[in-house]
């Protein structure tokens, strides 16, 4: 976006720390322009008050902080998670799945404050930049959008400090016992890149994970969880209700004292490099194991592998930043339809860093013990039937093999 670009205010995506700070900054300088600030709660963890105090310390007299934790499980980590999607066999996409959140409400703010941009702190050389910017624009095909790192001429740490330094931004000035990665956080996950991460072969330091024990430290008994589905959803854990974002809460809390959750992977960005990070999802890692098997005994066999086919395209979507198109949220309607009998009950035993499946049941199901029986099952499955479906299934291969062996 060109600097020259007529704006006059503009709401940016702040954090509170080093990045943010001197773009709220360097956007009154160079845009000459009114900055509303707004800051999500997604669950990270963090104080966000401190972010308010800076921001008034910077002259912004519009301040938003809000609390998006039972909307982003409800209306963004949910339905994902009822098409059992995972990118490149691993991830849980527990960044971008955010990402449409934040867009969305950063262009509700525009339109509430009546600005006409919106900026933020994302790199050139990521994926976040792709996923804010096309979320935008599909909510708003008229926004601006600021984005600094592809602007200004500040290249690191040193030289945003410098910059910080010279016009008495309140940060802190010092990396003390600051980690060497650049990290990500919310409900469902956090992240971590950088630091010795970006040699592939180095493994991940100890001390690195905050969310979760290491399986070889976590207790020598199995932790039991009941969890109860309705539509799909979890909507209780041992025969108590909760909240969306009370499940997520709750099930991080219980997979991480267990060592659930951990990955280490190389992934392919959309922008086109490879990336090296570290995921914790505890949560997110119980909740996939166990809609699965809710879905084992509760989906019709066509309909369950046409959802495994639809899912990486769904999951791709959801990496590449396309959550608000059109194509996405026909797939959505597919998968919802697809879960109305998704309902029951699944017992997990967590131990040491595993997930398993020990028990399902559910008034819908499709699990029929009298056809699945080893023992006399009544008369509920002719065996002899199974001799003309075998041959008809075997026709062609029969004619294949006839033809080849002369």
């Amino acid at each position: 976006m060109n600097a020259k670009m007529n704006v006059d205010k503009v709401v940016l995506a702040y954090s509170g720390g080093l990045d943010t700070s001197v773009i709220l900054t360097w956007l009154q300088e160079t845009y000459d322009c009114e900055v509303v600030t707004f800051t999500a709660d997604l669950g990270q963890g963090e104080e966000l008050e401190p972010a308010r105090a800076k921001a008034e310390a910077m002259g912004v007299s519009e301040i938003y902080i809000d609390d998006l934790r039972e909307e982003f499980v409800r209306d963004f980590v949910f339905p994902m998670f009822r098409a059992n999607t995972i990118y490149e066999g691993e991830y849980l996409l527990g960044t971008s799945i955010a990402r449409p959140l934040i867009a969305k409400r950063l262009v509700e703010i525009a339109a509430e404050t009546g600005a006409d941009a919106i900026s933020h702190g994302a790199t050139g050389k990521g994926n976040d930049q792709v996923r804010f910017e096309l979320g935008a624009y599909a909510l708003n095909p008229d926004i601006k959008v600021i984005a600094p790192w592809r602007e200004w001429d500040l290249g690191g740490r040193e030289t945003l400090l410098a910059y910080a330094a010279e016009r008495d931004i309140p940060i802190d000035m010092t990396r003390g016992n600051k980690s060497p990665f650049s990290t990500d956080a919310n409900l469902l996950h956090i992240s971590y890149e950088g630091g010795p991460l970006e040699n592939p072969w180095t493994e991940p330091p100890a001390e690195m994970w905050r969310w979760s024990v290491s399986p070889e430290a976590a207790p020598n008994e199995g932790t039991y969880l009941e969890l109860s589905f309705e539509r799909g959803d979890i909507v209780a854990i041992d025969g108590v209700a909760m909240t969306p974002a009370q499940v997520l809460t709750e099930l991080n809390r219980v997979g991480g004292a267990n060592g659930v959750g951990r990955l280490d992977i190389v992934e392919n960005r959309f922008v086109g490099m490879k990336s090296r990070g570290a995921y914790e999802t505890p949560g997110g890692a119980i909740i996939m194991r166990a809609h699965r098997a809710i879905e084992s005994i509760t989906l019709d066999r066509a309909v369950a592998h046409l959802k495994d086919e639809l899912m990486p395209r769904y999951a791709e979507l959801i990496y590449n930043g396309f959550w608000w198109s059109p194509e996405r949220e026909m797939l959505q309607v597919a998968i919802d339809h697809s879960q109305e009998h998704v309902n029951g009950d699944v017992r997990v035993k967590l131990y040491k860093g595993n997930i398993e499946i020990v028990g399902r049941r559910s008034p819908d199901s499709l699990f029929d013990e009298r056809i699945a029986t080893f023992e006399e099952d009544d008369g509920a499955y002719d065996q002899a039937d199974a001799e003309g479906f075998i041959k008809l299934n075997a026709l062609r291969l029969r004619t294949l093999a006839s033809k080849r062996n002369g």
